[in-house]
Parts: structure tokens; C-alpha cells; sequence
């Protein structure tokens, strides 16, 4: 690792919160996020709940690189699996008793597949044009890989490998990915 990655976890390390303090949970543009993505590859064979999850992560995280800010300012924890949104389970159960999306029970190459699909179209004019531009790319280019490639791509994402388990991600390690990861025109 770096000297500058070393630095800020040394920082981390000692107590020094890296997060932005002006990112702020915005729960209505997360549930909606996260509609929005099941509304555009819910229903692709491959799409359950575990590829849910890292579509969320990068999508938020990727702005993050961009912007330095998040899309919805939702926390994402260091699962064994990969990063895992901490209002994931509230939001969805919301969402189906709105009747926005509905849950189901899948077989994907024998395993058992927890899926999303849409019942309704989102309102995706809670996103600016930055914020859906940064969307539509991650879902095209992340939406074909199965749950364990999923898995595998974010375990080497710079912000899921320095965190702790079941600690909080920090968005700031963003600014450390090695190249395939970035999102930046960093010419």
C-alpha cells in the first residue's frame, strides 16, 4: 500500500472519522435508487439480492468518486460477502408494502435466489442528470456478473479491503482504487 493509503489509515485507525460530514442519508432517494435498479435489471436471471447490494455500493461509491458526495448517503457495512447497505432490509420492506416491487423466491444454478422485481415504474426525477448518468453506467457495466463474480470484484474495491469486518466502508478510499475500479478521467 501507498504512503498516502497508510496515512489515512493510520488516521482511521487512531479514531479520526474519514467520512464526509456533510453526506447526509437521504432514505426516499435510497429506496428509490434502489427501485430504480430493480426497475432496470430486477429481472435479468442473474440480478438477486447479493448483486443488488454491490449495484447499490458502486453506484453510490462511484458518485462518491466523481463528486464527493454520495447519491443517497447510505452506509454500506464490510459484510463477508461484500459490502451490504444498512437500511437495506427497511427500505425493501417499504417499498413492497407501497407496492412498488415485490420479493421472490428463486433457483439460479441450484442455489436458492432472493429476487427483486418491479411492479411499478420508479420516479426517477428525484435523480439530476449527473446522478443518472453515474446510475446507467454501473448498471451497464456491472449488471451481467453473477452474485459470486459480484463478490469477487467488490472484495478487491480499495474501500471493502480496508475496512474492518462489519465495520462501515469510507467512501474516501475511493480516491485509492486501482485503475479498473476508478471511475475518474484521472489524465
Amino acid at each position: 500500500m501507498g504512503c498516502k493509503i497508510l496515512t489515512l489509515l493510520s488516521k482511521k485507525r487512531g479514531g479520526c472519522m474519514l467520512r464526509n460530514k456533510n453526506i447526509k442519508f437521504n432514505k426516499e432517494k435510497f429506496k428509490t435508487l434502489m427501485h430504480y435498479i430493480i426497475y432496470k435489471c430486477g429481472h435479468k436471471e442473474n440480478v438477486g439480492k447479493t448483486v443488488l447490494y454491490k449495484l447499490l455500493y458502486f453506484t453510490d461509491f462511484n458518485y462518491y468518486e466523481l463528486h464527493e458526495t454520495m447519491i443517497t448517503g447510505e452506509s454500506y457495512i464490510k459484510w463477508t460477502r461484500g459490502p451490504a447497505p444498512r437500511d437495506f432490509e427497511e427500505s425493501k420492506n417499504e417499498l413492497i408494502s407501497e407496492g412498488k416491487i415485490e420479493e421472490i423466491e428463486n433457483t439460479f444454478y441450484n442455489h436458492t435466489q432472493i429476487k427483486y422485481l418491479s411492479l411499478k415504474k420508479p420516479d426517477d426525477n428525484v435523480f439530476n442528470e449527473q446522478e443518472l448518468n453515474c446510475i446507467n453506467k454501473t448498471i451497464k457495466k456491472l449488471s451481467n456478473k453473477n452474485a459470486s463474480e459480484m463478490t469477487a470484484y467488490s472484495h478487491e474495491d480499495m474501500p471493502w479491503m480496508v475496512a474492518e469486518d462489519n465495520e462501515e466502508l469510507e467512501p474516501e478510499f475511493v480516491f485509492y482504487r486501482d485503475p479498473e475500479y476508478c471511475v475518474g478521467n484521472y489524465d
